[in-house]
């Protein structure tokens, strides 16, 4: 299978909304999906790693499709904010680095 940049994800999306979902949801609307979607996320987190059972009807989503659905709306996000995640990514990659070089490392909790 053929991987995906996240510059061909942003494109592929911004494709799909002009294609199919006729334009983006503003700003605030997307960061509620956002927030439903994380929500979807830590149901299922907390079901299957944690102590919560699942519901009947629960248990046939799936851990991946929750967290593509959260990857799709942070890439809206992004599209209409004009943000190229490519290059936020590699810049707060930078950030984590310089800044938490030996923080982790040093922390007594994480041995």
């Amino acid at each position: 299978m053929k991987q995906l940049t996240i510059k061909q994800a942003q494109a592929q999306v911004d494709e799909w909304i002009n294609t199919h979902g006729v334009r983006y949801f503003n700003e605030l609307t997307n960061m509620a999906i956002l927030t439903e979607e994380v929500g979807e996320v830590a149901r299922i987190i907390s079901r299957q790693y944690g102590e919560q059972s699942f519901k009947k009807k629960e248990g046939d989503k799936e851990l991946s499709d929750e967290l593509a659905d959260v990857m799709f709306v942070v890439i809206c996000l992004a599209n209409q904010t004009g943000i190229d995640l490519s290059k936020a990514f590699e810049k707060n990659m930078e950030k984590k680095t310089k800044r938490d070089s030996k923080r982790h490392k040093e922390n007594k909790k994480l041995k």
